[in-house]
């Protein structure tokens, strides 16, 4: 199969910076605070270099989608310390018009108010929001950089799994020890089918929590099973695979009702239109999913941000029709 790939900065790329070594570009860890209200969120630096995407052949819980092993360079970026809040979600959602006019940022899509309780019972306050669409998420970032003038986005698979490893090369950021899990992670095993606040277990090697567990977290790049075959054994940097269809989108991090093995650092999974079974509109909703309530977001700032045009351009995509 010919995979359609993205790596340099470009209008047509989504954005993924060209290679820039720690080194060259310095960043430091900040808290981004979200102007007229009281909400802020941390961003933790995460240096750029070089790590083995997937897992081998020989780890327990290993799946094809995960193989071969490929060296991969990692241009420097933020990344949340933590998965993002419905705190700071529902702003988006819910945020008084009027006022945001007065803010100028009324030229904003927001979701259609979702005709569920999208918390599902599982609480809100310092809990992750969860159950939106890729595109949902999307428009969240170009909502933030309305607000604060920053460019966010989500994370590329790569960027996600070379920021969960953390410098590490073991099943999971903390070893191969799958024991230790409910140190770290809310799971099937510890989570009482339900999210829990974030931060709450112990981070990563780099201070992020919630890598593993908790939610699952959108990723920028389109689901191929076999992607990583085609590298055949070269360096490549910043891949992406460039969505061009609604169906799959990768998910990563495994979720609080997902076993051990689906919370390893290389697991992998798609969006799947079932998510949406019981959603009465149609066409199906561009904004949620009614029966992912173990998705949500961790947004991810590039160290070299591309230019006001191509934000615009990035914002300003069509959702993918939903047939």
């Amino acid at each position: 199969m010919n995979y359609k790939i993205s790596i340099l900065l470009s209008a047509a790329t989504l954005f993924i910076p060209a290679i820039v070594t720690a080194q060259e570009k310095k960043i430091e860890t900040y808290t981004q605070r979200i102007p007229g209200v009281e909400v802020k969120f941390d961003m933790k630096a995460i240096p750029g270099g070089e790590f083995k995407m997937g897992s081998p052949s020989t780890e327990p819980g290993y799946k094809e989608d995960e193989g071969p092993l490929h060296p991969v360079k990692i241009s420097p970026f933020w990344m949340s310390t933590h998965e993002i809040t419905w705190d700071i979600y529902e702003l988006f959602v819910y945020e008084d018009y009027d006022r945001t006019k007065s803010l100028g940022v009324d030229a904003i899509s927001r979701p259609s108010k979702p005709y569920l309780d999208m918390t599902f019972g599982m609480g809100k306050e310092g809990h992750p929001a969860v159950g939106m669409t890729q595109y949902n998420a999307l428009q969240f970032c170009k909502w933030l950089y309305t607000r604060t003038g920053i460019f966010y986005r989500l994370p590329t698979e790569a960027e996600w799994e070379y920021a969960c490893r953390a410098g590490t090369q073991t099943s999971y950021s903390f070893g191969n020890d799958a024991s230790l899990l409910n140190d770290f992670a809310w799971s099937a095993s510890n989570s009482q089918e339900k999210t829990h606040p974030v931060g709450s277990k112990k981070p990563n090697p780099w201070g992020l929590y919630d890598m593993h567990g908790n939610i699952a977290e959108w990723t920028l790049d389109q689901y191929f099973p076999s992607f990583y075959s085609q590298y055949g054994g070269k360096v490549v940097s910043d891949p992406l695979a460039r969505p061009e269809k609604l169906y799959p989108h990768s998910v990563r991090g495994g979720s609080f009702e997902d076993g051990a093995q689906l919370l390893r650092s290389a697991a992998r999974r798609g969006s799947d239109p079932e998510w949406k079974r019981i959603d009465p509109q149609i066409p199906k909703s561009n904004w949620w999913f009614p029966e992912a309530r173990f998705v949500g977001i961790r947004l991810v700032r590039p160290a070299t941000p591309p230019s006001k045009e191509e934000i615009e351009a990035f914002y300003n995509q069509q959702p993918i029709a939903d047939f």
